[in-house]
């Protein structure tokens, strides 16, 4: 298995919790985000995966350049240690909290996009700023008031074990604290968070740990 990773990236942080929380060894490939005028742009990344984005999974015959379904894929591929429950309706809840981060939350908070709010439109830091904390804010108060009224929220976002769900819950929370956004203001979402940065998986998968850190 490679996986082409990024330290900070959360959709690579995504899927190094997934492969460690499953046991499954894989080789890093660090493609740096910022050096060499986005090491993702040049035409040698291209080859392997035209979005010019990072994560990509290569797992024998299979490329996979987007993390839910590099995480699906986990899933069904090496199902010892399942990061899904058991059922269709659980497993649907567990999507739609992975997909409030997922595609509320992280797609208008992308590097790509706080890029573009600087060159193109002409935003200042502070403004670049003030975007990504809104749309952080209202992101986690929606997925807040889903986790505090669900009854199967338990020591995780889904019942007393790691799924999906935490998978994308920790990246997002990490780049939060980046931006100084008070987590402890979201008491579910920070319960949840401290219980899983806790866990080796978890800790290994930490962009400090990861081999490009800076």
């Amino acid at each position: 298995m490679k996986l082409f990773t990024y330290f900070r990236s959360s959709a690579a942080y995504r899927v190094r919790i997934a492969l460690n929380l499953k046991g499954l060894g894989y080789d890093a490939v660090p493609v740096h985000l910022l050096r060499d005028g986005g090491q993702h742009l040049a035409d040698e990344y291209r080859a392997i995966n035209p979005s010019g984005l990072v994560p990509t999974f290569q797992d024998d015959a299979i490329t996979l350049t987007q993390s839910m379904a590099i995480l699906e894929y986990l899933e069904e591929a090496y199902p010892d240690v399942p990061l899904l429950p058991k059922g269709a309706v659980a497993r649907a809840h567990v999507r739609e909290l992975a997909q409030i981060i997922a595609c509320d939350i992280h797609p208008v908070n992308n590097l790509r996009v706080l890029k573009y709010l600087v060159k193109q439109l002409g935003q200042d830091e502070q403004a670049k700023t003030d975007w990504y904390r809104h749309w952080v804010i209202e992101g986690f108060q929606s997925l807040e008031a889903h986790l505090a009224r669900h009854l199967d929220t338990g020591t995780f976002c889904y019942g007393h074990s790691p799924t999906i769900a935490d998978c994308f819950l920790v990246p997002q929370v990490f780049n939060a604290q980046r931006f100084d956004i008070d987590v402890t203001a979201y008491p579910t979402i920070s319960r949840i968070n401290d219980m899983c940065v806790d866990l080796p998986a978890f800790k290994a998968a930490h962009p400090a740990q990861q081999p490009d850190a800076e």
